[in-house]
Parts: structure tokens; sequence; C-alpha cells
């Protein structure tokens, strides 16, 4: 028995040595805090990266980590663990940090909001925003009835229970739903002008309710809640009349300079802070004095951008992870300890979805917009995400509402975000979307030839125009050139962000547009922020009925071969051909060589040699390589000849060489004075898809001009013929 206590009481005993180090280290509320903060970025940080991959907001990880923290999780598997890092006496300094962090990030989201969208939007916009308010309020109101003698905290009255229930049901989180938008390339969209319009007309009239029912609250008197109303008033009146006025005049004065100095930010963040302390003081909340501020900023000079960009980092990477942190330390899912509670937590989800999506896409519908467009609508007005869980800690700091009702809200935050993104994705895919943005679907003379070009950097727009102009010609012959320039999703998602990615979408591109205004050539840039850019760009290709996909190359990092990463993706999923340009300098395109081996790859470079040489008049030089221990097959070299039987006499010269290694005969042959070199993809030339090789890709590195490979699309079919691929060029 004694061995059997000693064998049990080791785990326990080192356990608590663990513990005692632990604390050892974290003694002192610096040393703490330090160490929750790592924690807490860090957590978060890695569940973002998961996150991404699942395409879902930021929100969703950090909601997740905080509650992973908290007594749902950490606590509950490693209690004495939860307890040493996260000791009640030190839940105080994490919430003034937090608060901290709210209030600034509530002053971006007034950054954020540009009153210039409720311009113009009519009547669409007032019915269904006004609609997406009352009917989630009405039907928070209805389950308030069956949720407050359950779950209601026995000194709250009952009309402030369903007051702030009603207000909880109706909120969209405008920050997340504008970042969706921006990565679902629908923020230009007739459906993201109307959903944006919408939440910020949600969130300005959702806040104030939420400013109603905290004065209700708070108020003990009717004289109470009336001078509330009056100070209420009058603050709104000072902002406008009086603040707005000086802070357009600051920003006027600084916002044309490079930057903003320290004494203009000190002066913007005295500002937030007083107008948060007038709000407290008046008792509508602080939050509401550092959104309301952040609205009076005027959007029209770049001063609301330089001040976001200063802010940002430091708010949304170290302080709201704070604030999610000590939401998860109060989030505690073993309340719900009962099939009752589970099924009230359903019924608090599935009334939250009823009402504001179904509210939102019937009136939507109701207004004129297709069912899809309705069904969409609703699904990304029904996004909470971090402003909910805001609203469900004002709530829970006033004692409106209980633990276990807290929780299942802040899950109930949760889905209706996590759902959005996939969601969207069956009702209004990618491919549906940039169909209904084409123009025209039908090409317009049967000789067009049309191009595709991607432009991640603008120094490979030049040589990308040369080569697509010479292979498509102008509209009047039928070509039509395309210019994509794919913006990656950047960690912020407002007005900020797609005033700036116009700025660089106009950079990158114009290099191309100079080069091809030289030419004579029209080229339609397209511009999206994508999260998937080789998915992007396959469906664009499609839509586009593009033959022909070109991409820049950039030098590769950490080692990867320049066909691999998205240029592998697009040459895999692509169904149509594929060229990666690597650019050399190429001005003009007079002389190409073709290497040739026979290949079905092979076969879409000579074609697209054809091309050349018949709508712009290039010389074209045929190098078919044999191997130098083989007698010459006659087979293989009348299908060769065959492949060039569509050649003008005078634009093609046929070469034949022997050596043991095709792809440094072709380098050999290059250095003789060539602009283009067109080769096909494949092991043949060293151009198989490899993520990583020391010698892989050595016809790419050793060419001293520039080179086009090409990947022919339906290589199957073609490899099954290749003579009669070939010969039909």
């Amino acid at each position: 028995m004694r061995a059997a206590c000693a064998r049990g009481c080791l785990p326990a005993t080192g356990a608590s040595r663990s513990v005692a180090r632990v604390t050892a280290l974290l003694h002192g509320p610096l040393p703490l805090f330090i160490a929750q903060a790592i924690l807490i970025i860090g957590l978060s940080r890695a569940i973002g990266l998961l996150a991404r991959r699942m395409r879902q907001p930021m929100v969703i990880a950090e909601i997740v980590a905080g509650i992973m923290l908290g007594p749902s999780l950490l606590g509950w598997l490693f209690p004495s663990v939860a307890a040493t890092v996260f000791p009640h006496e030190s839940l105080g300094l994490l919430q003034i940090l937090s608060q901290i962090g709210l209030i600034l990030f509530m002053f971006l989201v007034g950054l954020e909001f540009d009153p210039h969208l409720l311009r113009g939007r009519g009547r669409t916009s007032i019915v269904i925003s006004h609609t997406s308010i009352l009917v989630p309020f009405a039907l928070g109101a209805l389950i308030a009835l069956y949720l407050y003698p359950r779950l209601a905290p026995a000194s709250v009255p009952f009309s402030s229970f369903t007051l702030f229930m009603g207000a909880a049901m109706s909120i969209t989180a405008f920050p997340v739903l504008a970042r969706i938008l921006v990565e679902r390339r629908l923020l230009r969209t007739k459906l993201g002008a109307m959903a944006i319009t919408c939440a910020a007309v949600d969130d300005v009239t959702a806040w104030c309710i939420l400013a109603f029912v905290v004065s209700i609250v708070r108020v003990t008197s009717l004289a109470g809640a009336v001078s509330t109303t009056l100070l209420t008033l009058a603050y709104i009146a000072a902002m406008l009349a009086v603040v707005r006025p000086f802070v357009r005049r600051l920003a006027s004065r600084s916002a044309n300079r490079e930057g903003l100095n320290q004494n203009v930010v000190a002066v913007t963040l005295m500002l937030v802070l007083l107008s948060s302390w007038a709000t407290e003081w008046i008792g509508i909340h602080a939050l509401f004095g550092a959104f309301i501020f952040g609205a009076v900023v005027p959007k029209e000079d770049r001063f609301a951008q330089i001040l976001a960009d200063k802010l940002e980092d430091l708010v949304v990477v170290l302080l709201l992870p704070l604030f999610f942190a000590y939401s998860g330390l109060r989030t505690e899912i073993g309340l719900l300890n009962s099939p009752q509670a589970w099924l009230m937590c359903g019924l608090v989800i599935a009334t939250a979805c009823l009402g504001k999506f179904g509210g939102s896409a019937v009136a939507a519908r109701l207004t004129g917009l297709r069912w899809r467009e309705a069904t969409a609508l609703g699904i990304l007005m029904n996004t909470r995400g971090l402003i909910e869980l805001i609203v469900l800690n004002i709530g829970l700091d006033l004692g409106v509402i209980s633990p276990a009702l807290f929780t299942m809200l802040v899950l109930m935050a949760l889905v209706t975000t996590f759902m959005t993104t996939p969601l969207l994705a069956v009702v209004y895919p990618l491919e549906a979307l940039v169909r209904d943005e084409e123009e025209e679907a039908v090409r317009t003379t049967a000789g067009g030839f049309t191009v595709l070009m991607c432009v991640a950097y603008d120094r490979s727009g030049p040589a990308m125009v040369t080569v697509a102009g010479a292979l498509a010609g102008d509209e009047a012959n039928g070509g039509r050139l395309y210019a994509l320039r794919l913006v990656p999703p950047a960690d912020r998602a407002s007005f900020v962000l797609r005033q700036q990615a116009g700025v660089e979408d106009a950079a990158a591109l114009a290099p191309l547009l100079e080069r091809a205004a030289v030419l004579g050539l029209e080229v339609r840039p397209l511009s999206f922020v994508s999260p998937q850019p080789a998915h992007d760009i396959c469906n664009v290709a499609t839509v586009k009925r593009a033959d022909l996909v070109l991409l820049g190359w950039h030098k590769p990092i950490l080692g990867k071969t320049v066909l691999s990463g998205t240029v592998h993706d697009v040459m895999r999923r692509a169904e149509t051909d594929v060229g990666v340009l690597i650019d050399r300098g190429l001005e003009r395109i007079e002389r190409v060589l073709v290497p040739y081996l026979g290949t079905a790859h092979d076969a879409g470079a000579v074609r697209l040699a054809r091309r050349l040489a018949t709508r712009a008049g290039v010389r074209v030089t045929v190098l078919h390589v044999l191997d130098s221990s083989n007698e010459r097959d006659p087979a293989v070299t009348a299908h060769t000849e065959e492949a060039l039987a569509g050649f003008d006499a005078h634009a093609v010269e046929l070469k034949t060489v022997r050596h043991d290694v095709a792809w440094r005969a072709a380098v050999e042959e290059a250095a003789r004075g060539y602009d283009l070199v067109l080769i096909g993809a494949g092991a043949e030339w060293g151009l198989e898809h490899r993520s990583f090789g020391i010698h892989s890709e050595l016809v790419i590195r050793e060419c001293p001009t520039s080179l086009l490979v090409v990947r022919q699309y339906r290589v199957n079919a073609v490899v099954a013929a290749p003579q009669a691929a070939v010969a039909a060029v």
C-alpha cells in the first residue's frame, strides 16, 4: 500500500514542483502580465494561421484562443496552471488594458465608417437595414420571455433584459463584414455596396439602441433618464458643431505632409480619451465616445488613413487579444451542463440566425434583388464577430445577463461568424461573381485570341504586354488583352485598404499600360483582393475565355523553383494554355527560338511561335534536338517537318542538332542572338515541378535571353497522339 501511495504521489509531487517553479517565475505583476501577453498573442496567432487556411477571419481565432485560455479548456484540464497564469487578482489589470484596447479599436471602427456611404443608396438600403434591425430585435424580445425566468439575474428588471436581448440579436460586425467583402471580391460590386451600407446603418442604429439600453439600466429614476438623454444630445451636437470643424482644420494642416508628427497624434489621442470620458460620465459607456469621435474625423484627406496605420498594429496585435482572453476567462462552457441548457443555447443561435438572416434576405428580395443576391446579403448581415463580443461584455459588466447566458451568446457570436464564409462560398461562389462581372461573354470575332496577363510586379508588365500584343494583335483583329492584378489580403479590411489598394494597383500596372500605349494596344485592367491567387486566375481565365494565361516571373525565395507555388497551381488547374515569361530585358520580338523534342508541350510552343510569325512577322527557328547516341529517326524527322507545314516558308528555319543534354543544346543556340525562346514545360527540358532543387531548371538559369515556358492544355489527349497534335499546328 505504501508503494502504491508512493507511485500515486510522485506525479502530483512533480506537478507541484513544476507549478512552484512557474509561480516563482511569475512573481510580481509585471512578469505575470508579460507571461500572459506572450501566451495570449502566441496562441491567437497560431490559431490564426489555421483560421486563414480555413478562410476564416482572424476574429474567429481570437475568440477561440480566448475561450481556450479560460475555464472552458485550460481551467478544466489544468486548473493549477490556469490559477497560476491567470490568478483572480491579475484580472483587474487585464480588464483595464483590454478596455483601453477596445476604446482605441472603436476609434478605428469610427475611422472606417464613412458617412458618404449613406448617401445616394435610396430606399433599398434603408428598408433592408431597418428590417435587419427590427426583425432580430423583435425576435430577441420574444425569446427574452422564455429566457428571463431561467437565465436572467434576479435583480434585473424584465424591461432592461428584454431591451438588451433585442440589441444583442441586432448586431452586425462592420469590421469583420468589411474584411469578408474584401477577401471575397465583393466590396466593389452592387451586392458589396449594399451590404456595407446596410452594415454601416446597422452599426449606427445598433449602437444608438445599445446606448439607450445602457442608459436605462444605469439610471434609477425618470429624471435621470431625461438628464442622460439631454446630455447625449448635447454631446452629439458639440461633436458635430465644435470638434468636427477643429479636427478638419487639424487634418488639412497635417495630412498633406509625409506623416503626422507626435504632437498631432498626441492631440488626437487626448480627444479620443476625452470623448470616451464624456460618454462614460453621461452614462452611455466610454466606447460610444471613441466610436463617435472616429466617425466625425474627416475621410477626404489621408489623415484618417495615417492615424489608422499608426495605431492599428498595436491595437490589433497586442491590446485586442487581451480583450478576447479576458472574455474567454468569463466564458464557462461548463455552465451548460444539461440538455436543457444546450437546447436553450441552440434556441439562441437559431433565433439570431432567423432574425438577422431571414429579415435581411426577405427585405432584400422584396426590394428587387435576385434570390441569390438576397441570400448572400442575409448571410453577410448575420456576421457578428468582435462587435457582438463587446456588447456582451457590456451586458455582463452591467449585470443584465448571467454568466450562463453570456456563454450562450458568445457561442452564438462564434457560430454566426464562422458560418459566414462557407455559406457565402456556396451561395455566391467566386465563379458566379466573375461571370456577373463579365461584360461580354462571347468573342467579337471567330479568329480572336485572348491573353490574360497576371501582373504581380510592375517590372514584369512591359515584357508581358510585348509578348501578348505580338500574339493577340489589337482588338480590331479580334485580340483581347486583360491585365490582372491580384492584391494579397492585408490585416486591415476597410475603406482605407480599398483606397490604398487602388493606388498600388495603378502603380503596378502603370509600366504595362505605358508600353501598351506605345505599341498601340488596348488593355483592360482587372484588379481585386485575392487570398487564393491560383484559384482566381483560373476562374478569370475561364470566364474571359482566355487562349493563354501569361504569368510573370520573379526571383524564387527559400530555394523554390520557378515552376512551383502559384505558377505550378495555375499550370495544373488552368483550362487553357499557360506561359511563364522570364524577362531578361525583352523590348521587341524579331527572332524566336523553339527547342523541339516532339512532346505535347513542345507542340504548344510551336503553335504559339506560328502565331507570332503570322501576326507579327517574327522569324522563327525550330531547333530539333536528337540524342547523339542514336541514329537519326526518319519518323521523328518527318513529324518535325510536318509540324512546320503551317508556317510560311520564309518565316521558319529548321535546325537539327545532336547533343547528350537537350537543354544545353537549347542554351547554346539561344546565345546566337534571339529575342525570345519558347520552350515546352516538362521533364525533358528539366522543367518539371519541384518544390526545391539545386540543379533543376538549369535551362532557365543558363539561358541568356528572355524565355517563355509553355504548358499546353489537355496534355494527356495530346500525348496519346503527339504527331497528330503537332501536325494540327
